[in-house]
């Protein structure tokens, strides 16, 4: 193998093993599961509950823009972003079934967001990265979903889920 190549390759190695570690969810700002604000757990498990009860992508839809917020929503508040229900929210509507029933978080993360969304529905505050553990039997590792807890914003006052497609 010429040198040329061996450096190539080489870079790609390393270029990959960096981009993973830059990736990786740091642990530094987790918190106890049991510290989950009773709040953000009672969305938490109205979202996985909606997606189990909902007959189809449709109905998740509706259920979903109850309780959406940040960029999951148009500008207005009034509606899912046109991509949400095609991509994200049929993830997790197809996939909810590899879960537990009921919820199972395994790990939260708290950070602050000083802005998702856009216009009047744009919302800032604490978002808690929660992930939710897979139902016993079903392969894969837990998968996050992330609730926000709007501070300062004139109309919008309960946690809203601000990411989802994970499942």
């Amino acid at each position: 193998m010429h040198t040329v190549a061996r450096l190539a390759l080489a870079f790609v190695a390393l270029t990959t093993f960096v981009s993973v570690e830059a990736h990786a969810q740091s642990k530094k700002d987790d918190i106890p599961v049991d510290a989950l604000p009773p709040g953000v757990k009672a969305v938490l498990v109205q979202y996985v509950d909606m997606l189990r009860a909902s007959k189809d992508i449709d109905a998740a839809a509706k259920g979903l823009l109850l309780i959406a917020g940040g960029g999951v929503v148009n500008e207005a508040g009034n509606a899912l972003r046109t991509d949400v229900p095609r991509f994200s929210l049929k993830k997790d509507f197809d996939d909810v079934k590899f879960y537990a029933d009921p919820v199972a978080v395994t790990r939260v993360n708290v950070a602050s967001s000083n802005g998702q969304g856009f216009g009047a529905s744009a919302i800032k505050g604490k978002v808690y990265k929660i992930w939710i553990g897979k139902k016993e039997g079903a392969a894969g590792m837990p998968a996050p979903i992330s609730i926000m807890v709007p501070e300062g914003h004139a109309t919008i006052k309960t946690p809203k889920v601000v990411n989802i497609g994970s499942l």
